[in-house]
């Protein structure tokens, strides 16, 4: 059976802001996310989806593993007590709720709906369906 080629993680910085867009994490993969994580200096996961690894070893590293409840106060929560601290935000491939989520934080934080769209999507192929697109060119903050 062939492999899936899945996307690394990608950077997403602006203003004060700094996002880390992966796929989900897995117990066998486990620790090369934490490697990855610790090289961004992230200090919060965000799993937006069935959890498919067990959160007691990124807790032991120090990085807080959440369920979304309300992104956007979590995102001025985390920049207010830790400037500069990094947010990793996942889904099961990466390609729709987390990019959707680091969209919302960026037009929050004055980024036009295209602009954020474009931003992500130049590191991020694939990133955002048209109901995603919809939804984020009718949101305002």
């Amino acid at each position: 059976m062939a492999q899936i080629n899945r996307p690394v993680p990608v950077e997403v910085t602006y203003k004060n802001m700094r996002f880390l867009i992966t796929r989900n994490p897995t117990n066998v993969t486990l620790n090369k996310f934490i490697a990855e994580f610790k090289k961004y200096g992230v200090t919060t996961i965000v799993r937006v989806c069935e959890a498919t690894y067990d959160t007691a070893l990124a807790e032991k590293e120090g990085i807080h593993v959440q369920i979304v409840d309300d992104w956007l106060s979590l995102v001025k929560i985390k920049i207010r007590e830790e400037p500069g601290c990094c947010i990793a935000v996942h889904c099961v491939v990466g390609l729709g709720i987390a990019p959707v989520l680091v969209a919302l934080a960026l037009i929050e934080g004055g980024m036009k709906y295209k602009d954020a769209v474009q931003f992500i999507r130049q590191k991020w192929c694939g990133a955002f369906n048209s109901k995603q697109l919809l939804y984020l060119e009718k949101y305002r903050p």
